[in-house]
Order: C-alpha cells, then structure tokens, then sequence
C-alpha cells in the first residue's frame, strides 16, 4: 500500500482526516504523526524520517491555528506555518502534498471569495498562511486547501469552534456573539472526505473547502444551543464593530463552486447537516 504522511493527527482536522481514510481512502496506509512521534521543528529528524518512509503523500495539518495563538509567539507561528511548511515542500517535490489554509487569508471587506481573490490578511495568522500558500503553490503537484470554522469532536475537546464555544459559554454566562461577523463553517468529516478525494483525484492548486452557507457567529451559536438548550440563555447578540481588539474580518465567507465542480458529492451547510445527523456529536 502506498503511505500518507498526516501531520498534525493529534489535531481536530488531521484526527479525522485518520478516521475516515478506510472509508475514504483505502488505497492508502496512514502514518499518523503527532509531537510523540518527532517535533517537526527539528528539521534533521524530519528530514531522516522522511527518507526512511519515503511516503507517496504528505497532508500537512499541523500549525498555530488560531490568530491569539499567532499573536501570543509570533516566532514560533512563523516557524510552524511558514518554515515547517517549506521544509515538506521541498521534501515532497516529486509527490502530492496538501496545505491546509484558513479564509482568514482574506480582510472580509468583501465575503464570498473565490481562489481567484488576493488574499489580504488583518493580522499575523493570515499572514503566515498566506506566506505558506504561496510556498506551496509554487509546486504544480501540490494542493492548498483553503477551509473555514471546522466543527466536531477533537481528542483534546477544545480544538473544534463548536468546542470552543460551549467551553466559553460554560465559563463565562452573557457571551456575545456577533450578528455582522460571517464565516462558513463546516464538519470537519466533510472536510476529510472532501480532501481524501481531492488528493486521490491528483488535483493540485488552490481550492475552498467550507460550508456551503454563510453564517454569522450569532446564527452558529443559535445551531449549537438546539443541540444544548442548556447554553441558550448564556448567549447574547452583538456587533463586532463594537469590540474592543484588533480589527476583524467581517466577513470572509467562501466560494466554493470550484470544488463542488470536483467532488461527487456536495459540501454542506451547516445546518442541514446537523438536522439530517441528529445523532452525530455537537
């Protein structure tokens, strides 16, 4: 069998991305690394791993996924996101690798964004993905997969957006969600099985990967509070005009008409999701 490198496996994308490959992507035999397997800042381990495995894919998930994580260690989200990122570029020159990239490329002035559209980052967590995407890019065997907020079930709990906004509601009753703030989230399964395909077809170059409906942070949290009533009280509407931090993109909504062109089967929104997998965890 031909072997996959996952990085980042721990994660809640790459996590799922091992999960579904018997079903998905049963050609393949996974290798799925996290930091007890080697730290991928250690170039020369990386480096002698991957001669010895000498592995036909390489889909790179492990980063600092969040823009308070980027702004907390600027060194170490460029080095994770950028530097990590040209590392395995190069070593996978002559195979497929797979990128992924964040909506938050974009400055949200506009919504609706096609991979036509330059990116414009508010903030150091888009730029670093921004910088990475132009790295990979720069391969015509390699694939960059621009997605959007991922939901579902993480091996850590917090990973996940739906995670991390029962824990915040859970901690901290009144949270406000903004009503002017748009992203289009999607289960991090369908995010798997759509890039299992992708990379199965050979398909290289940039695509959005995201849900097919554009939600404002207030309407996601109404979809989580039907699956835990509990929380509905706790939530509050608001702008995000009025908060009091770094500017923030309103709304970074994506295009994703080229992949749905590709994939046999459609990306769903959000919420016709959750009402045809009512048992499913949220």
């Amino acid at each position: 069998m031909k072997l996959a490198w996952i990085t980042g496996a721990g994660g809640l994308i790459g996590n799922y991305l091992v999960q579904v490959a018997p079903q998905f992507a049963p050609q393949w035999r996974v290798r799925a690394l996290t930091r007890g397997d080697f730290d991928l800042l250690d170039f020369a381990t990386v480096g002698r791993e991957f001669e010895r495995d000498r592995p036909q894919l390489v889909i790179h998930c492990a980063a600092v996924t969040t823009v308070a994580g980027a702004q907390a260690n600027p060194a170490r989200a460029r080095q994770m996101n950028v530097e990590v990122t040209k590392l395995l570029a190069e070593l996978a020159a002559g195979i497929q690798l797979v990128f992924f990239s964040t909506d938050l490329v974009y400055d949200g002035r506009q919504g609706n964004y096609a991979e036509t559209d330059a990116p414009n980052p508010l903030h150091l967590y888009g730029e670093t993905k921004a910088a990475a995407e132009e790295i990979v890019l720069r391969n015509p065997r390699h694939l960059v997969v621009r997605t959007s907020l991922n939901a579902g079930v993480s091996r850590a709990g917090n990973r996940s957006f739906n995670e991390q906004l029962r824990l915040a509601l859970e901690a901290e009753p009144g949270t406000v969600l903004f009503t002017d703030e748009f992203r289009c989230p999607i289960p991090a399964v369908e995010t798997a099985r759509a890039v299992w395909e992708l990379a199965n077809k050979s398909r290289a170059g940039l695509f959005h990967v995201a849900g097919a409906e554009r939600l404002s942070r207030w309407q996601i949290g109404q979809c989580l509070v039907k699956r835990r009533p509990e929380l509905a009280a706790k939530i509050k509407p608001g702008s995000a005009r009025d908060f009091p931090g770094p500017p923030r993109a309103l709304d970074t909504s994506l295009n994703i008409a080229r992949a749905q062109g590709i994939l046999s089967a459609p990306l769903p929104g959000l919420t016709g999701w959750l009402a045809a997998n009512p048992d499913e965890a949220f």
